[in-house]
This record gives structure tokens, sequence and C-alpha cells, in this order.
């Protein structure tokens, strides 16, 4: 675990042993196994899973099913302080005599005189079961060297439990697997962290990824290796390592899974958040229903650490989810309004508000927050988030979990869901030039069917209008009537300036709009968006008109007049 730096300059038998740590919770073979952190004088693990524990005392190894890894690195260091602590002071085991009577319990004897001791190899792993975690050793044990993290998803260890120890949160390791992560990344090092699982599917690729990381050369041989125990495997061995015993290399994983035992759901629901929490820093993951596409780039970065409201709390960005038996998964069953923040107060609040209660009414929700509690959560968001300026809001309520999948409104038993999504989000048109449209072929709802006059999120028909405009390359598109009347836009109420008389389509297809009144096209979202061009046709002078831009002094004049104020926003 020591530097690489300087060290490589030095001759061999002169330079320390780079560390390399790996830190997991619970390790599962067929059997089940875990073991603990274990140093080893090989130049080469041909197992990762232990490569992955080669933190050192203060690393730990996560939970992994593919034990091959664990035994590599077993070599040399055996668990004794670790495994002596825990046996002596938290669990029981059916070795735990044997372990208190032959392991060395002194961790900083082992730090002294095996992970620093002599030896002539330029590497030394060692492998650290995070439930074991020793406190109070040399903390150059953290800040030098190399660590990782392998984890195993809690859903594919729990049914093999038991066969040698009850399962718990403690014997997961878990959380303290997640503190060790951040400790680490407080440390200015965060370490690459492996999914046995990942690497039971693909061990090359993903030894290769890790031999990258840890900046080790990778070899073939890390990828076989002979069966039947070795010698530096624990006394522990011949309760978990069985599978580990029989194997010769990485086996494919078994294409369907055992079926849960509900006997252990709490323990799941309780554990498996922190996995995920791990399971955001693989680099490589693969699934089922894998994406090819790396992660996308955000058009506001600043966005990707916002907070949101779900439900009745404050949530980071990817825990902010609804349950898949709410109805807006359900059936889009749930309405809608954009809000925007200026020098800290929201403009038109109670307007909004007022349009949104009218839509819940006329879909007949039930238990619906009420307005000040609705504005309180709004207030609540914006100030957690110290979004107080060039700001919007998409307020959504909808008719909430239902009980069972299905489309009766009977099944809806929990209250609506409330979400208030505050994103740093300057106007999405370009206001000063002029956007072009195209007429969609696709028809505005009749209020025959379903009126757009309520703000709901079935928005495939605006969707479909949209796919139109995309391909056309223009902002967005226009949407007709079933009479073929000009309704609106997909996303906005559209104006006309003729004879300087602003002209704007009846509101009997279309969302009357907060902005409407002031403005030719109109949305929280755009604000006011002047139009120089729909269906390759030049209006006007093919630029910003001066009625528009008198409408856009006017709607910006208004905005710093009125709104709601934000609770503890302070004018700098």
């Amino acid at each position: 675990m020591a530097d690489q730096s300087s060290e490589l300059q030095k001759p061999e038998k002169d330079r320390r042993k780079q560390g390399l740590t790996i830190y997991s919770g619970r390790r599962k073979d067929s059997g089940g196994g875990t073991d603990a952190h274990a140093p080893t004088d090989r130049r080469i693990p041909r197992v990762f899973s232990q490569a992955l524990s080669v933190s050192i005392p203060l690393s730990h190894s996560a939970p992994a099913s593919c034990t091959p890894l664990h035994r590599e690195m077993t070599l040399k260091l055996s668990t004794s302080p670790c495994m002596q602590h825990f046996s002596k002071l938290r669990v029981d085991r059916p070795y735990r005599d044997e372990v208190l009577s032959m392991m060395e319990y002194n961790g900083h004897k082992v730090v002294k005189d095996t992970i620093y001791g002599s030896g002539s190899k330029k590497y030394r792993y060692c492998k650290h079961i995070s439930k074991q975690r020793l406190f109070g050793l040399p903390t150059e044990l953290m800040s030098k060297g190399k660590h990782f993290i392998l984890i195993r998803n809690p859903l594919n260890i729990l049914p093999s439990f038991e066969k040698v120890q009850p399962p718990s949160f403690l014997e997961l390791g878990l959380g303290e697997l997640v503190s060790i992560y951040s400790d680490l990344c407080q440390m200015g090092t965060p370490p690459p962290v492996i999914d046995a699982d990942e690497l039971q599917r693909d061990p090359e690729n993903t030894l290769r990824g890790l031999c990258d990381d840890l900046e080790i050369p990778f070899q073939a041989s890390m990828l076989k290796w002979e069966a039947g125990p070795i010698p530096e495997d624990g006394v522990w061995a011949p309760w978990w390592y069985k599978s580990v015993h029989e194997s010769t290399g990485f086996s494919s994983p078994k294409k369907y899974p055992r079926i849960f035992p509900l006997s252990h759901y709490d323990l799941l629901e309780q554990s498996l958040p922190l996995y995920n929490i791990l399971r955001s820093h693989v680099k490589h993951k693969s699934s089922l229903l894998s994406c090819p596409l790396p992660p996308p780039s955000l058009p506001v970065p600043e966005n990707a650490k916002l907070l949101a409201w779900v439900g009745d709390e404050i949530l980071p960005r990817e825990m902010a989810k609804v349950s898949v038996f709410d109805s807006v998964v359900q059936g889009g069953d749930s309405v809608w309004e954009g809000l925007r923040i200026y020098k800290g107060k929201i403009f038109k609040l109670e307007e909004h508000l007022d349009r949104m209660f009218d839509s819940v009414k006329a879909l007949a929700f039930d238990n619906v927050p009420s307005r000040e509690e609705i504005k309180e959560a709004i207030f609540r968001t914006l100030i957690t988030n110290g979004m107080f300026d060039n700001t919007h809001i998409r307020l959504s309520l909808t008719r909430g979990k239902k009980v069972t999948s299905g489309m009766s409104p009977t099944f809806n038993r929990y209250g609506c869901t409330l979400i208030v999504l505050a994103e740093w989000k300057p106007p999405v048109y370009d206001n000063d030039g002029g956007i072009v449209l195209v007429t969609a072929t696709t028809r505005r709802n009749s209020p025959n069917n379903l009126d757009s006059k309520i703000h709901h999120n079935n928005l495939l028909n605006n969707i479909l209008a949209k796919i139109e405009s995309s391909n056309a390359k223009a902002a967005d598109a226009i949407m007709l009537d079933k009479d073929g009347f000009v309704s609106e836009t997909n996303a906005t109420n559209i104006f006309m300036v003729k004879k300087g008389r602003v002209l704007t389509p009846h509101a009997d297809y279309c969302l009357p709009g907060i902005t409407r009144a002031t403005v030719w096209t109109t949305g929280t979202m755009g604000e006011l968006s002047p139009v120089v061009q729909i269906d390759g046709r030049v209006i006007g002078e093919g630029k910003v008109g001066p009625v528009t831009r008198t409408l856009q002094n006017a709607y910006k004049n208004l905005t710093e007049d009125s709104g709601v104020l934000i609770p503890t926003y302070q004018a700098a």
C-alpha cells in the first residue's frame, strides 16, 4: 500500500511493496463465503476478489459471489487482526476458538511485520472485509497505496445465507463499505468500485479496467487458478470456500436467479439503497436491458446535484423517484404546472395554483394536499437548493400510489403524490433572434375527447407534434384543431400581431395560459419567444418586431414587480 511515485525509481530490493487494498462487505460462494483481509507477496493476484480487497487493514472488500478472487488474495496475511477482533468482540462463528488461538490479534504488529515487512516483490495485496474493519491503525494505511471496493447485490447474496451464519445488516457490511468509500473520497482518493456480478459476467474486461485504475499490469493468469485449497486459506475455509476450491476459473453466472426468501425482505430494503450508492460509482455496468449509450452531459451541469421534493421529502436527484404503482406511471394520471423564479419571487404562483386546483377538480382527485402545503413544499425545495433566480419549477401532483396496478381510481388509497422539481434553467428559446416553427400534422385534442384546458400529464398528443418539429429542425410545432384552425404550439400559446392588434386563438382546444395575455408565443419555460418563420415562410421582415419587443419589456417589468416572495430570500 505504499506510494508508487518515488518508489518506482529505487532498485527492486529497496522498494517498499505497493499496497493494493480491497474492501468488501460479505462475499458469498455457493457455500456463501467471506474471507478477511490478506496481503500477498505474490506478484500477481490470479483472483481479483482478493485483488479488490487490496485495501490493507483499513480497506474493505465488498460482497462478492465470485469467490475465486477472495481466495487468491488471502496469501501470507491471514485475517488475523480483523477476524480475531470480529470473533472476539462481535459475533460467534463455528471456528471462533480456532481463530482466537491461532491468529495474531495485534493489528499494529500485522501492519508492521506483514504489510510493511521485508519482501522482494513489487506488489503486496491486502484484503479486508468491511464488517471487520479495525479502527486505530496507522492512518497511512488509508492515505498510501491504492484501494478498491468489491460489492455484490444483496438480492443475489441473501438467498444463500444461513448455510453458515444467519443474515443481518452487519453481516452484509454495506454500511461500513459506504463509510470507507466516503473516508477515501474525503482524502481525495476515491477508490474504484467493482461489482462482483459484473466480474463474473465479464471477468477479463472487468479485471483489465481494474488494473488500469490501479496502474498495475494485467496478466491472463489472473483468470485461472489450480483447484483445491491453498496453505494461506484461513481456518474458516471449510465453511466458506468449497465452491472456490472446486473451481479453476470464473464460471458464467446462472441465467436465472434463485427464488428470493421473503423472510429476508426487510433486510433487502435496508441494504439495497447502500449497494446502489456504491454501484453508481462502478464504471462499466451491464444488465439484461443494458444501454450502450454513455452518460449524457446535462444542459446545465449545476443541475447534476439538485434536490427535489417527492411525496413528503426532499431527495437527491438520482434518488428522487416515484413508485411503480404511482398513477403517473400507470396511466399519466397527473396534473402539472410550470413556474419561474425571478429575483427571489415566484411569478404568478397563485394563478398557477388556481389552474392546478381546477385541473385537480376536473379529474376528481381525492386526498389532495392543501394550497398552503403545496406552497410550503415549493418554498422548502427552493431554499434547500439555494435557487432564488433563473430557476424553473416543474410542479406535479399525481393521483397517487395504487394498492395494485390498474386503471381504477378506487385503487388510489395513499393520497396524492406531490413533486417539486426545481432546476437552474434559462429560457429555452432564442428570445433575441426569434424562433422557427412548423405546422404539425398531429391535431390538437378535441375538448369532446380530452379537454386541453385540463393541465394533465398525458402529453402524447403534444409529444407527437414535437417529434415533427424536431425532425424539421424547428423549435416547436403549431398544432391545429380538428377544423384546421390554429390552436397553440406543442408547448406554448401563440399570438399574432396584425395592424397593431394582438390576435390569439380561442382557448377551446388549448390551455388558457397564465402569461398568455401579454405575449406572442408564450410559456413559463420559454417566456416570450418571437417567431420569425413558420413552415419556411418568413414572418414580417424575418426579425423581431417592435410590438414583440414592447411585450417582452412589459413582461420583464411584470416579473420584477410581481410574484410571491420566497421566505428567507434577501436581495444582494
